[in-house]
């Protein structure tokens, strides 16, 4: 009754709820994940769009997010939501798949062997994209070479004569080459490596965004993102392989990575005003693992001060790393000291292993979780600093963007 009155045109249900009116349709199934997943199934075999599956340890949502804008420049184009990635977002993507939709867009993610395969099967994407392979999830798995091999079950559902977009940089790459030819996929590497097919040529990396040029099969492009960070520079390698790899227009394609911003809590941008100045928050408190966390520490370290303003780094747990958790968060402080990071503010059990590994007054202040910690930060904040908050999302480390947003008298949304 609720969702018909939220606007519902009909319901998928188990059994038919004795509260719901008569004229309302009412689809009884024996079971509705499975009902939904044959939703998906029935949309994707009605549709003639040409369909790119995403995965990788980090930059699914955003090799996603700048596929979908890239691909939106040549024609109509449907991709996931947020990141619904999982068992339920992946078969509910593919059933909004417009009828009418040229190009699709979807996310595939895992927490543990098994989980791809058979979303793959479902999506058939003409192309697979794998951003990278990296200690993410290690809680669940033996190695880093399991986690490639858990990724690599997305070409379980590539459609004959399909391609695989693979990071040439990544050490794994030799590895997922061999599992994308057991299924027969054209391969097309990307990245700095010099046999790559999608080599990057030069970069200028800039407040709110980067300038590149690159060597597309044999073809010199240079094209400006919307995003600041090295990281977003090698994503966007992978994004047009991806485009190369459909046979659509690329440089038309590339056009519209000048237009992504930061989403939320994924590396958006606030100015904050605070008396006569403004503090920056650099809000990346969705989510965090190594790799993201070291890409982050090098955005802060990067990103211009006025004088006397300060780069603060507020970090929350990185989750799901089992046994590696206290050496990957020590490792921390290398990265931190290798950017221009004035002070550390800390939360979480794992991130004390943090607070031991840096020289001794850089971190300013450790808790146990985010909301003991937010004040702390909110106390110190000066007009001038600029803040990155950031760690896995059950850290919560949004609380602590909410109380620095509410620290100023107003605040708005910046890119760079």
């Amino acid at each position: 009754a609720d969702a018909r009155a939220k606007g519902a045109a009909a319901a998928m249900v188990r059994r038919a709820p004795d509260d719901v009116p008569g004229d309302f349709p009412i689809l009884v199934v024996d079971d509705t994940l499975h009902g939904l997943e044959r939703l998906g199934v029935a949309a994707r075999a009605r549709s003639r769009a040409r369909v790119v599956a995403v995965t990788g340890s980090v930059g699914k949502t955003g090799s996603k997010e700048a596929l979908a804008r890239a691909l939106g420049r040549i024609g109509p184009t449907h991709a996931s939501a947020a990141s619904y990635n999982n068992q339920i977002g992946v078969p509910l993507s593919l059933a909004r798949l417009p009828r009418r939709a040229r190009f699709a867009v979807f996310e595939i993610g895992m927490n543990h062997a098994g989980e791809i395969g058979p979303l793959s099967r479902m999506v058939r994407p003409h192309v697979a994209l794998i951003t990278t392979i990296a200690p993410v999830h290690l809680e669940f798995f033996p190695s880093v070479e399991a986690i490639a091999d858990a990724k690599a079950e997305i070409f379980e559902g590539l459609v004959r004569g399909g391609a695989a977009v693979l990071n040439r940089d990544n050490p794994h790459f030799d590895r997922l080459r061999r599992l994308a030819d057991a299924h027969g996929a054209r391969i097309i590497g990307f990245g700095e490596d010099k046999d790559a097919d999608v080599r990057l040529i030069c970069t200028r990396i800039e407040v709110d965004g980067a300038r590149v040029g690159t060597d597309l099969l044999g073809q010199c492009l240079t094209y400006r993102i919307g995003m600041p960070g090295r990281h977003w520079v090698l994503n966007s390698l992978g994004v047009l392989g991806a485009v190369a790899a459909l046979g659509a227009d690329v440089p038309r394609a590339a056009e519209g990575l000048a237009g992504l911003v930061p989403l939320k809590g994924r590396g958006a941008r606030h100015r904050v005003a605070l008396g006569d100045g403004a503090f920056v928050v650099i809000d990346d408190s969705y989510n965090a693992s190594p790799p993201s966390m070291a890409a982050a520490l090098a955005t802060l370290g990067a990103a211009p001060l006025a004088a006397g303003g300060r780069r603060i780094a507020v970090l929350g747990d990185m989750l799901e790393l089992g046994a590696w958790g206290p050496d990957l968060h020590r490792a921390l402080a290398a990265e931190i000291a290798a950017q221009a990071i004035d002070l550390v503010f800390a939360c979480g059990p794992n991130m004390e292993h943090l607070r031991g590994a840096l020289p001794e007054g850089k971190c300013a202040f450790y808790a146990p979780d985010s909301a003991a910690l937010a004040p702390r930060v909110v106390a110190a904040v000066h007009a001038d600093d600029v803040l990155l908050v950031k760690g896995s999302f059950g850290s919560r480390m949004n609380v602590v963007v909410d109380a620095l947003l509410a620290r100023g008298t107003r605040h708005q949304a910046v890119n760079g």
